[in-house]
């Protein structure tokens, strides 16, 4: 579930608890469809959406949301047929093999366009690479999805704080994952999807 979004950099002492109801809950009660999405958007990830992973070179680690998750959330937010994602452009910035190790190393930048039903849209860069791979078509195969999840996962932050931009937010980051995700244990089979999904706090 979720809380309602602070002021950038500040946090009250149940900012992290479960005190609005999940998305699912949230219904057209006099309000617009806009009005809707915009509340929805408002509100920041949970910890069970945020992951960490090492910065490269060092440095502090890098906190985002994986492409799966942040896929899920526009289909709860927007609809499954409310949005769209478009590749506008896909190139290729290198292409090159080891000559002691035989691998390949790839690096591929996309535009990536999501656009809504109503014909709003955002539009993002995303770069991926393919690594000390043993075939040109499996590196190459590599940093383009990832280029292309990563041009989706930016260009879904500029829709709001529920898909990403609260990542950027270091205050919210810092205290974020401090907090242990709540894991559901219990089997799924049966359960409606409203009380078996984990849904963002904030």
């Amino acid at each position: 579930m979720f809380s309602e979004p602070q002021t950038p950099g500040t946090f009250l002492e149940d900012s992290f608890s479960e005190t609005n109801p999940p998305l699912s809950n949230l219904k057209l009660s006099g309000a617009s469809e806009t009005s809707l999405i915009q509340a929805k958007l408002n509100r920041r990830l949970g910890p069970e959406y945020v992951s960490q992973r090492p910065a490269p070179g060092g440095g502090p680690k890098l906190t985002y949301i994986e492409g799966w998750k942040i896929i899920g959330l526009a289909n709860e937010v927007f609809g499954y047929n409310g949005w769209s994602s478009t590749v506008t452009r896909l190139e290729t910035d290198f292409i090159d093999m080891d000559s002691e190790s035989r691998r390949w190393n790839v690096g591929v930048t996309a535009i990536v366009k999501i656009a809504l039903k109503d014909g709003t849209y955002h539009e993002d860069i995303g770069y991926g690479t393919g690594e000390n791979l043993r075939s040109k078509g499996t590196a190459l195969d590599k940093a383009k999805k990832e280029a292309v999840t990563d041009g989706v996962k930016r260009a879904l932050r500029n829709f709001g704080n529920l898909l990403g931009l609260c990542l950027y937010e270091k205050s919210f980051t810092q205290e974020v994952v401090k907090i242990k995700p709540q894991l559901v244990s219990e089997p799924t089979r049966g359960v409606p999807p409203e009380t078996r999904i984990q849904s963002p706090r904030y």
